[in-house]
C-alpha cells in the first residue's frame, strides 16, 4: 500500500532526488558567479584600457600645446633677426667713427670732442636698445676660439698667446637671444715655428 503525503509538500520524495537538485542548483549558481566575475574582469580591463588611452590623449594634447607655444615664442624672438643683423652694421659704423677720432684730435678741438661725445651717446643708446631686445655684442679678444661664435679669417704665430686663442677681433659679432646673429671675425694664434726668427707670420684663411 502506497502512503500518500496529505500536505502535498513532497516530504515523501526520495533523498537522492533532493540532493541532486541541490547540487544542480549549486552548479548553476557557481556558473553564474563565474560568468559575472569574468564579465567584471573584462569590464575592469576595458576601463583600464580606456583610462590609459585618455591619459595618453591628455599628455599628447599638453605636449602639442607646449610645442605650439614654444614655436610661437621662437618665431616672436627671431622674427626680426634680419632687421637686427642690419642694425649691427650701424653700431659698427658708430664704433669706427669713434676710433677714428683720436684722443689727441679731440683734445685739440672742442667742437670735435663734442661731436664725439654725441656719437658715444648715440652708440650707448643704440646698444641699450639692442640689449633690451636680446642682442648681445661678441668681442672675444683673449678668449679661446669658438667656431659657434667666431669666424677665423687668419692665423698668426704668437709666443704671447696660447694656441687657439683669439689674438685680434677684426669685427665684433652679435647674438640674438643666445643664437648666433653674426659671427665675430677674428685672428687666431698658433705656435711659433721651431727655429724661426721670432717674427709674426700671418696666414689668411680663405
Amino acid at each position: 500500500m502506497t502512503t500518500q503525503d496529505p500536505t502535498g509538500t513532497g516530504a515523501g520524495a526520495a533523498p537522492g532526488d533532493a540532493q541532486a537538485s541541490a547540487a544542480q542548483a549549486g552548479d548553476e549558481a557557481a556558473q553564474r558567479i563565474a560568468a559575472l566575475e569574468a564579465q567584471l574582469a573584462e569590464a575592469d580591463a576595458e576601463r583600464a584600457r580606456l583610462r590609459d588611452q585618455a591619459l595618453r590623449a591628455v599628455a599628447e594634447a599638453e605636449n602639442t600645446r607646449r610645442r605650439v607655444q614654444r614655436d610661437a615664442e621662437e618665431r616672436e624672438k627671431f622674427a626680426l633677426s634680419s632687421f637686427a643683423r642690419e642694425l649691427t652694421s650701424v653700431v659698427d659704423n658708430l664704433r669706427r667713427a669713434l676710433e677714428a677720432l683720436t684722443p689727441a684730435a679731440r683734445a685739440g678741438d672742442s667742437g670735435l670732442d663734442q661731436f664725439a661725445q654725441g656719437v658715444e651717446l648715440t652708440e650707448r643708446e643704440f646698444m641699450a636698445i639692442l640689449d633690451r631686445n636680446g642682442v648681445r655684442r661678441v668681442v672675444p679678444a683673449g678668449e679661446a676660439f669658438d667656431h659657434n661664435l667666431h669666424q677665423a679669417i687668419a692665423q698668426a704665430e704668437s709666443a704671447d698667446h696660447a694656441p687657439g686663442t683669439v689674438m685680434q677681433v677684426v669685427q665684433a659679432g652679435y647674438t640674438l637671444h643666445g643664437r648666433i646673429l653674426r659671427p665675430a671675425l677674428v685672428v687666431v694664434a698658433r705656435p711659433p715655428a721651431q727655429g724661426g726668427a721670432g717674427g709674426s707670420t700671418v696666414d689668411t684663411i680663405a
